[in-house]
């Protein structure tokens, strides 16, 4: 028998389901515990050795991608087929060759995702502009590791970082890497982590490198005055924000905008656009254009494709005769991707703590930690040279009397004895011993022991320099100065995103709406034909021509600018403005709705109205008796829609729809001559267009609501009679009087 297994909660049950003869305990777990046990590990573990970078600038597996490149020699030599270098990085990253190879992909200089690239690449890498350009597998490319790499393994060896045990605990990996310059700022960053996320923009390394500089020289300098703004690997132009930009260097969150870089063909009539920003792709852009020509929102467009070649990125746009490319481009930036805001969030890893920080503490962070990586690089270089000061005044001792030494090696029986003979004969510790003992026959000579312990000076100042710089940290900020100039001098070159300031920004011109605005007179009949009569061409005749059969039901006056919506049968809305159908006249039938909009096939229009500003609500009378009332808020969109699909409930058929404007009392009346009155009021407004509704009337089983109208469009005189109490109720029969002649109103 299993064990029972112990829980501390006393509501927790054990259920023990016998299954196919087999007895299990299942233990419910309570949520809480769940989440502390299971999923906070798990978030944790993304946090800390995933998706957040830390003050080098890199994510774990960033850093052991180039660290394998680096230890496979990848830094000075050829380079290599990147299948190889994605195989020995599994050492150090136990995932899937192909996350190894999408990170590599990401840091080359093919791919051109980063400023600069520490991936010297070569064969198809894609492209960060393109988002349906694959890059090739990984036995087809080429990798190395690029010049610059050279900064991020500086003196790796010298103890300037720690390293820990891998995965499996047979090799060692750095747990940063000793980079000389704040490549956290200059590299792009993004993650997204459980709970959290970082997105960190790329600055221009001339830039962060004097931006340093400033800052170790005066911790309260003016950042903005040396780190203008970011600067983005696929350029375009940075619409200078001075105050949005010094929220993001304070508090390292916010945004600024980017937009495409232009020129017109004047020749060829045509606009070509080179750069876009960061944060799209050039088919995002194309997508977007042409649905704004599909629309009909850019109108001076003939064509547009995509002619990016070797050379770069190229997107051309064809204008029609007499556009002008200004105002065009104007439209495109105010309505797609060529102009886009990138979001920043400086959320990076101290001390494997998340922290969002603005550019100063970046720096502060970062300076404190290449302060202790110098000073650990000259504490190394430190004890290395003590150690050879110690075994050269050993040597010193030696020659106060070769012929002694040779004499004690020689007189010695036994090997053992060696080293401490020498010990005793000349008063020296056994690691001098054991390096003299070392000394090859030939070296055993005077000029050779005088050279060697001529050092001997030249060691004690170096060392008592060094122990100068372990102490002092005003000379390690002039070492990390000097390294920083340095950086700068060779690896910096001209910034890629052109800063833009408020006297250059070419205002985006509203939409000009061209569409002629008078008022119009419509005329819906029955069968779903729509007139649109001028008052004027209304004055000449105004007697209405309708088809055989069918006849007037809905009448508006309205402008020619209005939006009109129309509801069918089918619990669809089709939306239409006046401007798209042509001027009629009294002695035509109109445009038939069904093939006007496109309508399903057996679809029928059943009502429609004229929205305004969508202010107010719409009540749908249902033949069940039941009313539904929807906010007509629901029914705009941000977007030119033609059609909405679930515009109404399905669960029974509608009768007819009312436009309510204000509360006022409503008559319903069924097949059975029942009428109920009701005041609108005591319907509650839905955000939900497929509402069921409430039920206002009762109806026996072969009976349905008929007609729901107005009170004061009807003929009933009086109507205390049939007023509700409360909702449902069936209603009372109509009297005679209060019958009249029915007719449809307009509602």
């Amino acid at each position: 028998m299993p064990r029972k297994k112990k829980t501390d909660d006393k509501n927790a049950k054990v259920v023990n389901p016998n299954v196919m003869g087999l007895r299990a305990e299942v233990l419910e777990q309570p949520i809480t515990e769940t989440l502390e046990i299971n999923y906070m590990p798990y978030a944790m573990s993304v946090i800390v050795s995933r998706a957040i970078p830390e003050i080098d600038g890199f994510k774990p597996s960033h850093r052991k991608l180039l660290y394998t490149m680096y230890q496979m020699g990848l830094l000075k030599g050829g380079r290599t087929k990147s299948a190889n270098i994605v195989g020995q990085t599994m050492k150090l990253n136990p995932h899937g060759d192909q996350a190894i190879y999408d990170t590599m992909v990401r840091l080359s200089r093919g791919y051109g995702a980063l400023l600069h690239p520490f991936v010297d690449s070569k064969g198809n890498f894609g492209k960060v502009y393109s988002r349906d350009m694959a890059w090739a597998a990984s036995r087809y490319t080429e990798a190395k590791l690029d010049a610059i790499c050279g900064e991020l393994f500086r003196d790796i060896e010298q103890d300037t970082v720690d390293f820990v045990d891998n995965y499996d605990g047979k090799v060692k990996e750095p747990t940063l890497l000793p980079t000389t310059f704040p490549n956290v700022l200059v590299s792009a960053n993004k993650g997204i982590a459980v709970g959290m996320a970082s997105d960190l923009c790329g600055f221009n390394l001339g830039e962060v490198c004097d931006t340093t500089i400033a800052y170790l020289k005066d911790p309260n300098c003016d950042l903005m005055a040396t780190l203008k703004a970011p600067d983005l690997p696929t350029g375009g132009e940075l619409l200078y924000d001075e105050a949005a930009l010094r929220t993001i260097y304070d508090t390292g969150r916010g945004s600024f905008k980017v937009r495409a870089k232009w020129r017109y063909n004047k020749a060829e009539h045509l606009i070509e656009i080179f750069e876009i920003p960061y944060s799209t792709t050039s088919e995002a852009v194309m997508d977007k254009v042409a649905e704004l020509v599909k629309a009909g929102k850019v109108k001076e467009i003939a064509d547009m494709r995509d002619e990016t070649d070797l050379n770069g990125l190229k997107l051309t746009i064809d204008l029609k005769r007499g556009t002008d490319p200004d105002k065009v481009m104007a439209k495109l930036f105010k309505y797609t991707p060529l102009l886009d805001s990138q979001s920043c969030n400086f959320n990076i890893l101290i001390a494997g703590m998340p922290r969002v920080m603005g550019v100063r503490q970046i720096l502060e962070e970062w300076t404190a930690w290449r302060m202790d990586s110098v000073r650990r690089r000259a504490f190394f270089n430190m004890n290395k040279k003590k150690e050879k000061l110690h075994l050269l005044k050993g040597l010193q001792r030696i020659l106060l009397d070769i012929d002694k030494a040779i004499r004690i090696i020689r007189e010695t029986e036994a090997d053992s004895e060696v080293v401490p003979n020498l010990m005793i004969g000349f008063g020296i510790d056994q690691t001098q011993a054991e390096y003299v003992a070392d000394i090859r026959l030939r070296n055993i000579n005077k000029e050779y022991i005088l050279k060697r312990t001529q050092e001997v000076d030249a060691l004690e100042a170096e060392i008592a320099d060094l122990e100068d710089i372990v102490g002092s940290p005003k000379r390690i900020q002039k070492i990390i100065v000097s390294e920083l100039q340095r950086v700068k001098k060779e690896y910096a070159v001209p910034r890629r995103t052109e800063i833009v300031y408020d006297h250059q920004i070419t205002e985006v011109l509203e939409e000009v709406d061209e569409t002629p605005d008078y008022p119009v007179h419509l005329f819906f009949s029955q069968e779903g034909y729509l007139k649109k009569i001028t008052p004027q061409s209304l004055r000449m005749a105004s007697e209405q021509k309708y088809k055989e059969g069918d006849g007037p039901f809905l009448y508006w006056e309205a402008t020619n600018k209005d939006e009109l919506l129309i509801f069918t049968d089918k619990q669809q809305c089709y939306k239409t403005r006046l401007c798209d159908f042509e001027d009629s006249k009294a002695s035509v039938l109109g445009d038939y709705l069904p093939t006007k909009l496109e309508m399903e096939p057996e679809e029928k229009p059943l009502w429609a109205c004229i929205p305004g500003d969508y202010s107010g609500n719409l009540l749908f009378f249902f033949d069940n008796g039941k009313v539904a009332r929807v906010e007509l808020s629901a029914y705009q969109t941000q977007t030119r829609r033609k059609k909405l699909t679930s515009a109404y409930s399905d669960k029974a058929p509608l009768v007819t729809a009312m436009l309510l404007r204000e509360e006022q009392e409503v008559a319903l009346i069924s097949t059975e001559n029942r009428c109920v009155v009701f005041h609108t009021a005591s319907l509650n407004p839905k955000t939900t267009r497929t509402t069921q509704g409430v039920n206002v009337m009762t109806l026996k089983p072969k009976y349905r609501v008929e007609k729901a109208l107005p009170l004061d469009k009807t003929s009933i005189t009086k109507p205390a009679r049939y007023r509700a109490r409360a909702l449902p109720v069936a209603g009372a029969l109509l009297k005679e009087e209060d019958r009249g002649e029915e007719q449809l109103s307009l509602l």
